[in-house]
């Protein structure tokens, strides 16, 4: 029976600084790009947060935080025009702030 040691077998062949090189290069290639919105996207987005706020609607938000794309949904609690961004209250009742600039997609949740 042949018996593979897989990846322990270059192991031995590598310096310790290629092996952080490598995972260095493992997690950079993991990371998102975030797309900067239009004016058009903008607008749309202006248009479901005043329709979610006026009828208390939950929003769920796809957001770019840390590299990666991450969805909450919850209920716009409110809008600091001073550091732009919005405070929104999750189903769980916890409560984050997220910046507009972050923001990719805005989707009203129908129940």
């Amino acid at each position: 029976m042949i018996r593979d040691r897989g990846v322990i077998k270059w192991n031995s062949l590598m310096l310790p600084e290629h092996v952080a090189m490598l995972r260095e290069w493992a997690s950079e290639d993991q990371q998102e790009v975030r797309k900067p919105l239009d004016e058009q996207k903008l607008e749309l987005l202006n248009e479901i947060v005043i329709e979610a706020m006026r009828l208390e609607k939950e929003v769920m938000f796809t957001y770019f935080r840390n590299h990666r794309f991450e969805q909450v949904i919850g209920k716009i609690h409110s809008y600091n025009i001073l550091e732009k961004d919005f405070r929104v209250v999750e189903r769980e009742g916890k409560r984050i702030k997220i910046f507009i600039e972050d923001i990719q997609e805005l989707v009203i949740v129908e129940d």
